[in-house]
C-alpha cells in the first residue's frame, strides 16, 4: 500500500508535510542531530507514553488544538501577540515548537537541557503589558510559573485529547503521559505540572473558571490560525485538522474565542487521512530513528 501511494506522488507529499514540521524535506533539519548525542536514554524512552502519544500523527489535530487553547489566556496571547513572528513566519514558529517538543520527547538529558536553556532565553525577553476586556492592565512574563502551567497544560490535555481520539485503537489506553510529561516542564522552571489526569482536569477548570477571556488581539490571532497564509492544496487538509480539533474542545474555551462548536463527525474525516499520511511518512519520525540508534549503542556498550 505504501509503495502504490508513492508512485502516485505520496513522496512528495510526505515531502512537503516534513518541510512545513521541520523545516527540511526529509524530516531531518539539523538539530535533528541532538537526538544522538548524550549517554542516557532521556527522560523517556521507546515503552514510554511519552513517545506513544508523540511519535502518533494525532498531535497534528492535538498541535492546532493546543494553539487555540492557548489564545484562551490573555498572558499567553499577549506574549504571542507582542514578541511572535507568527504572522510573518508562522511556518518558523512552528518549526520551533517542534523542535522543542521532539528534542524533549526523544533526546537524551543533555540534549533536553540544552534546549532548555535556548527555550528559557527565549522565554526572559518575554514580557510586557496588556488590557482585558475591563480595561485593566495587566503585566505578563513568560517565565512566570502560572503562565508556563497554563501552556504545559493546553500541550498536554491537546496532545492527550487527540490521542485518545484518534490513535490506534490498540494503543489509546495511556494511563502514564500526564505523570510522565510533567517532567518535560521541569527544566523550563514549572515544577507544580499536574501528575495525574483528575489533577490536569482541576488545574484545567480553575483556569477556565476564572482566568482564561478575550482581549483586543484574540479574534486577530484566532482568525489567523484558523485561515493561515498555506497553500491552496495545503488548506483543505488544515481546515480539516482545524474542524477536528475544535469538535473536542471545552464549550468555555470556545466561547473566550469565539468559535462555534463542530460536530465529532470530523474526527471520523480526519483519522482515516492521517491513516494514510502516516502509511507516507512511516511509522516513526527520522528524530526517534536517531534516538533509537542512540539508546542502541547505549545498550551494546553497556
Amino acid at each position: 500500500m505504501s509503495v502504490l501511494l508513492k508512485r502516485l506522488g505520496g513522496e512528495r507529499i510526505a515531502s512537503a508535510f516534513r518541510k512545513a514540521v521541520s523545516g527540511d524535506p526529509k524530516g531531518l533539519p539539523q538539530w535533528a542531530n541532538e537526538m544522538a548525542i548524550g549517554n542516557d536514554a532521556g527522560f523517556y524512552g521507546p515503552d514510554s507514553d511519552v513517545w506513544k502519544v508523540h511519535g502518533s500523527l494525532a498531535t497534528l489535530v492535538g498541535g492546532v488544538r493546543a494553539l487555540l487553547m492557548q489564545a484562551a489566556y490573555p498572558a499567553a496571547l499577549a506574549g504571542v501577540s507582542q514578541h511572535s513572528a507568527y504572522d510573518t513566519d508562522p511556518l518558523g514558529r512552528l518549526e520551533r515548537t517542534t523542535r522543542w517538543l521532539t528534542i524533549t520527547s526523544f533526546g537524551s538529558t543533555e540534549a533536553i537541557e540544552k534546549e532548555a536553556r535556548r527555550v528559557n532565553g527565549l522565554h526572559s525577553r518575554v514580557l510586557g503589558d496588556y488590557e482585558d476586556a475591563q480595561s485593566k492592565r495587566h503585566h505578563y512574563e513568560a517565565s512566570q510559573s502560572r503562565h508556563l502551567l497554563w501552556v504545559h497544560c493546553a500541550f498536554t490535555d491537546s496532545f492527550l485529547t487527540a490521542y485518545r481520539e484518534l490513535g490506534r485503537a490498540e494503543d489509546r489506553t495511556v494511563t502514564r503521559y500526564v505523570g510522565e510529561w510533567a517532567k518535560s516542564a521541569e527544566p523550563l522552571g514549572l515544577k507544580d505540572a499536574p501528575h495525574s489526569d483528575q489533577e490536569l482536569v482541576e488545574v484545567l477548570d480553575d483556569f477556565l473558571n476564572n482566568e482564561i477571556g478575550e482581549i483586543e488581539p484574540t479574534r486577530r490571532i484566532v482568525h489567523f490560525i484558523i485561515h493561515p497564509p498555506f497553500s491552496k492544496a495545503a488548506m483543505p487538509f488544515y481546515r480539516i485538522l482545524c474542524n477536528a480539533a475544535i469538535s473536542t474542545m471545552d464549550p468555555r474555551v470556545l466561547k473566550a474565542l469565539g468559535l462555534k462548536g463542530k460536530s465529532r463527525i470530523w474526527l471520523k474525516i480526519v483519522k482515516p487521512l492521517l491513516n494514510i499520511l502516516q502509511l507516507l511518512l512511516g511509522n516513526e519520525s527520522p528524530s526517534q530513528g536517531i534516538a533509537r540508534q542512540r539508546i542502541a549503542r547505549l545498550a551494546s556498550s553497556s
